[in-house]
């Protein structure tokens, strides 16, 4: 493994060099305040008609159309959504400076083709270990989230500098920056959504809920075992992984864990987490991605629907109006 530290990087790189963020959603808009506080050069780039024009300037922006915003760019972070970025790279590819760099914080539209730059450009990725609210925040208390760093193209023999002081400029260089590839944060990230961290565990939970209620027991009691308490669990694990998560629980419920988690994620589940990866290697699930979108996601918006009209969603929504604590 090669972890780089803010010890490794040198940000004057980018003195006097425009960095144009791509998008102010989640992502875009902590990177872009995060740039912008470290010192940076910042430019959005985001159409004039769409919401975020005016938070963006009410943030202390400088904000263009993104053809304009491209224009002089040192770095050019793509940071919209994945189906995006292909259209967008089209739109903004003649208006961008030879020898610039692209950065994305997510590989799939490079990794599977939807994205081809051209040869002159470097092109990087830089991506935070968590969603872009965390990403601001660990910023403004003088920490970081911990990145990977890839390099797909290294046009100029300066891509990983470049990449280095982007990283430290968003606050991933003080938590410490990971190198890999774009394959590799490409297939493992969209594993881990789809095995573990969003298809498995909202499967999980609702199969544990539905198990419960089917066996008459009341919605709001199961709710609190199920969904509620992962919380803490998640917690637990977070802060200090399975140890900290056995010294923190009960006797019985770590027997509990010991004997019957096996039960669950069985032979069976390992196969079909295999068969998963399998997909996302070969590009079955890129494929059928992007035909989706492409089809005008129906079957994307039928589960959707699907899963917002299950009861435990109705049952959660009653459950936490009582707790005051909790963030919509």
């Amino acid at each position: 493994m090669k972890l780089y530290s803010e010890a490794d990087v040198d940000t004057s790189v980018l003195d006097g060099r425009q960095i144009t963020i791509l998008g102010y959603g989640s992502q875009g808009r902590a990177h872009a305040l995060n740039l912008k506080d470290s010192g940076f050069d910042v430019v959005v780039g985001l159409r004039k008609s769409g919401k975020s024009w005016a938070r963006a300037e009410a943030d202390g922006l400088t904000v263009k159309e993104p053809v304009d915003a491209v224009k002089g760019a040192a770095i050019i972070a793509f940071l919209t959504p994945d189906m995006v970025q292909k259209k967008l790279y089209e739109t903004v590819e003649p208006a961008i400076d030879k020898g610039a760099t692209l950065l994305f914080a997510h590989g799939f539209a490079v990794h599977f083709g939807q994205v081809a730059p051209r040869e002159d450009l470097d092109v990087v990725l830089i991506a935070p270990k968590g969603p872009g609210g965390l990403v601001r925040r660990q910023y403004e208390e003088g920490h970081g989230v911990p990145c990977l760093v890839a390099i797909h193209q290294d046009a100029t023999g300066n891509a990983l500098a470049l990449a280095l002081a982007y990283s430290a400029g968003i606050g991933g260089a003080r938590a410490g920056v990971i190198e890999t590839t774009f394959a590799e944060e490409t297939e493992t990230d969209l594993f881990g959504e789809q095995a573990v961290l969003c298809g498995g565990a909202t499967e999980l939970i609702v199969a544990g809920f539905e198990t419960l209620v089917d066996a008459g027991y009341q919605p709001e009691v199961a709710y609190y075992e199920v969904m509620h308490e992962l919380k803490l669990i998640v917690d637990l694990l977070h802060e200090g992984g399975l140890r900290k998560m056995h010294e923190f629980i009960s006797d019985t419920a770590a027997w509990g864990d010991l004997v019957s988690g096996p039960r669950v994620v069985d032979d069976n589940s390992r196969a079909a987490m295999k068969a998963i990866l399998t997909d996302i290697q070969d590009g079955t699930f890129a494929r059928n991605w992007i035909a989706e979108n492409e089809n005008g996601m129906p079957e994307f918006k039928r589960r959707m629907n699907a899963d917002l009209e299950h009861p435990i969603e109705s049952v959660g929504k009653a459950l936490r109006s009582r707790m005051d604590w909790l963030e919509g």
